[in-house]
């Protein structure tokens, strides 16, 4: 039962991770704003952190299975 959790624990975490790497990227090439009234330098950076770590988290989840 524990490794059911795992496993959807990690593929949720994953996909949100990829989505985030995903849209952040599609954002910069487009040089349009990743997040309003914040530095764009600043926004991509951090989104992009976010989206390594759950993409990480989600991989992670997958190792306790």
């Amino acid at each position: 039962m524990e490794s059911v959790s795992a496993v959807f624990a990690g593929t949720a975490l994953a996909l949100f991770g990829a989505a985030l790497l995903i849209w952040t990227g599609a954002r910069a090439l487009h040089r349009a704003p990743v997040a309003h009234d914040v530095s764009p330098v600043a926004s991509t950076a951090l989104t992009t952190l976010f989206g390594v770590v759950f993409l990480g988290l989600g991989v992670w989840c997958f190792t306790l299975v």
